[in-house]
This record gives C-alpha cells, structure tokens and sequence, in this order.
C-alpha cells in the first residue's frame, strides 16, 4: 500500500529549506520588472516568452522526478485546477506586464504583491481562527515596513492610474493562483504542478497579446531568457515549492522582499539612492519574517487534503 502524508508538515518538521526557498524565490520574482522593461517585445508577449521558455526545462524536470519518484498521474479535479491555476497565473502575469509599462517600478512593485495580505486572509478564513497577537504584530510590522519603503517613491499621478490599477488587478489574480496551487500542491509535487500550470498558462497569453495588436517575435532574446530562467524556474519554482510547505501568513509576508530586493535594484541599476526610512523599512519586514519563520507559531496552515504519496516528495 502506497504510505501517504499531508502536503503540510507536521509541527516538528524542520522549514529551513522553504524558508530559504521563499527568499530566493521573491529575490529572483523582484528581476522581473526590469527584464520586461528590457525586452523589446509587447508586454504580455514578454509574458508569453516568460512561460514558453521555461516550459521545456519544467518538463524535463518533472518527468525526471517522476521516474526518479515513480508518482502517479493528477486525477479528477486537479486536472480543472491545474488549468484554472494557469489562468489566473496568465491573467495575472498579462495585467502586471502591462500595469508596468504605464506606471512606474515602484507602483509596480507595491502594487502588484498586494497578495502580501489577501492570501493570509484566506488562510485564516480556511483555518476559521482570528490572528495570533504575535502574527498581528508581525502583519502590522510588515505593513508599516511597505509602507515605510515605498511611500517615499510612491508617486500619485493621473497619469499612472490605468497602470497602477492593472497592477492592484494583477495583485488579485496572484492570490487567487497561490489558492489555487495551494490545492494543486496537496496532490502533485513541485515541478510537475509548475510545469503542468505553464503550461496552461501560454494559450490565454499568447493569444491576448495577439488580441492587443503586441510585437510577438522578439530580436533581443537576452531579457526574455533572462526573465524565464530567473523567473518562472528559479522565482516561480522556489515559490511552488515553498507553497507545499509553508502556511499562508508566512508565503504572503514573504512577498515583501520583492519591494525591497526592488529598491536595491533601483539603486543599483537606476542609482535611485536609498535614505534611512528605506532601511529602516527593510528592517522591519526582516522582522516580521522572523517573527512567522516558524510553522508552529502558526494557526494558518490548510487543512491536509488529497495527500501527496511519500515517493513523490
């Protein structure tokens, strides 16, 4: 018989291989504005590029694993799932895309992880239990550390309005797939659900930049290279597997490494010089992040379903 266990572990299982995925994942996710402000493609077509570069590497890796694992094959609504994941995951990526090319990086970079409180709101709606005092004070840390960050490059301006609601929009979306590979993760392990996700994530991106009228084929490929590799495999795949093991509150507060990890871009790349309310900004979500980096401190974690057969770990 085959031995099961929940996608969660247990309390005493150790999380510092999730953590210090997490952290890579958002360091690697904090590149993306750039790379699709270098590319010379339309922004949903760097999207498209983005998924359709890296769906051979994901394949490859997900059929090693499962000879390596011998695991089995999603069944009955983890195939809808899938798809619908790969949606919200093009949606997403589509309306950010073009949320930065009309506004400015750092609106970009706020707006678009406005995940950060959505999907720990949905994990304490699934476990029905109010905040800890520890994980309200973490929450609070953390939203003055945004806020803190980003309020000296927020720029109000009509101008940027269509770009800075595509990008809250796009911040919607990217709570919605993080609930839906959450689901996803229970049954499947990380590279098979990422692989299988964008996959279904090309056909809606490629045919709405299509529908914009967007240059498809691009003659630069560094940037979309660039944005696949660091991305979708090295970004998107830390975060896939990150979500298997770590409960909501702990994946949402890490989405504000991204602003942070953005602002050093900024500074570095753009020589927008950081002043010490950006310090002590980063200080604070640091804290947050230790304050939440133990699962059992946690009251958030979704209850164990469809459990994941041990081989396929």
């Amino acid at each position: 018989m085959t031995k099961v266990k929940p996608m969660y572990r247990s309390p005493t299982s150790s999380t510092s291989g999730a953590l210090l995925a997490v952290v890579v994942a958002n360091t690697a996710l904090a590149f993306g504005p750039l790379f699709v402000r270098m590319a010379d493609t339309g922004p949903v077509a760097a999207a498209f590029w983005r998924m359709a570069l890296a769906v051979p590497v994901l394949a490859v890796a997900a059929v090693t694993m499962r000879r390596q694992t011998g695991g089995g094959e999603p069944r009955g609504r983890i195939w809808l799932f899938v798809a619908l994941a790969g949606i919200a995951f093009a949606a997403d990526l589509g309306t950010w895309h073009l949320g930065i090319i009309h506004t400015t990086m750092a609106n970009a970079t706020l707006l678009g992880n406005s995940a950060t409180f959505l999907f720990p709101l949905w994990g304490f709606l699934v476990a029905r239990a109010w905040p800890t005092r520890m994980q309200g004070v973490a929450l609070l840390l953390a939203a003055l550390g945004a806020g803190l960050l980003m309020g000296r490059s927020y720029q109000l301006d009509p101008r940027h309005l269509t770009g800075d609601l595509l990008c809250v929009l796009a911040g919607v979306l990217y709570a919605g797939y993080f609930i839906l590979m959450a689901d996803v993760r229970r049954a499947l392990a990380p590279w098979p659900a990422l692989a299988l996700s964008s996959l279904a994530a090309l056909l809606p991106l490629i045919g709405f930049a299509m529908l914009l009228g967007e240059r498809i084929v691009p003659q630069q490929w560094t940037p979309l290279i660039a944005l696949a590799l660091v991305c979708q495999i090295l970004g998107q795949g830390c975060m896939i597997y990150a979500l298997g093991r770590l409960p909501p509150l702990v994946i949402g507060l890490a989405l504000l490494i991204q602003p942070a990890v953005a602002a050093t871009i900024g500074w570095v790349h753009f020589g927008e010089a950081l002043a010490a309310p950006d310090f002590v900004g980063i200080a604070m979500i640091a804290a947050a992040l230790v304050l939440v980096r133990d699962t059992r401190r946690n009251a958030t974690e979704a209850p164990p379903a469809n459990p994941v057969p041990e081989e396929t770990r």
